[in-house]
């Protein structure tokens, strides 16, 4: 049987041991289905791509936020946390390699029909069948990696927000779930305040 957990958290720990935090501020977990993802002729399938968020690329680019939910507070502007401003300069954990690895584990689950959406799915935006099963995974990736890797790696609590083009009710879930000692409490203030 597939620990997808394990072989997640392995190929985003590989990844993030490459990175220097000494000027990160946050971590995003992108994850994300679209009718045009395709692997192996199945359509809308689960993209899963994580960065590294810095304060010189946000100092850089967003010096005089327009956004600021109080003035001169860098720190509550949506620029600092929405997708769409951020710099992305993303390492993609499900690839051509991986994404083999992901259906065998759909197989072994039960989980059929992956990238089918129906009306219903997509009004309660619960994703084409296979994104909230792997959302619930990359969910448990991002605690293990609070618990066990972050602050002893970064030297400091960081937050993972998970993200997609949006701020859906799914993902925002998903990011308070993965911080389970409050360091996403900024973006959340953010959030609050700015939709």
């Amino acid at each position: 049987m597939i620990d997808l957990k394990s072989f997640l958290y392995n190929e985003v720990k590989k990844t993030m041991d490459l990175w220097d935090f000494s000027d990160a501020y946050s971590i995003t977990f992108f994850v994300y289905s679209n009718e045009m993802y395709e692997f192996n002729g199945i359509n809308n399938i689960t993209e899963f791509n994580i960065s590294l968020n810095n304060e010189t690329y946000f100092n850089t680019h967003y010096d005089e936020a327009i956004d600021w939910i109080v003035p001169s507070d860098k720190y509550h502007s949506i620029q600092r946390w929405d997708y769409a401003y951020l710099e992305a300069n993303e390492t993609r954990i499900l690839n051509s390699k991986t994404y083999p690895v992901l259906f065998e584990w759909y197989k072994q689950n039960g989980i059929d029909n992956i990238g089918f959406e129906d009306e219903q799915m997509f009004e309660k935006y619960l994703g084409p069948v296979g994104y909230i099963e792997l959302l619930n995974i990359i969910i448990e990736v991002g605690k293990q990696l609070q618990e066990e890797y972050l602050e002893k790696k970064c030297g400091k609590k960081i937050p993972i927000i998970i993200q997609d083009y949006e701020f859906m009710d799914c993902v925002v879930e998903a990011t308070q779930k993965v911080n389970i000692n409050n360091e996403a409490k900024i973006f959340f203030e953010t959030l609050k305040y700015s939709l």
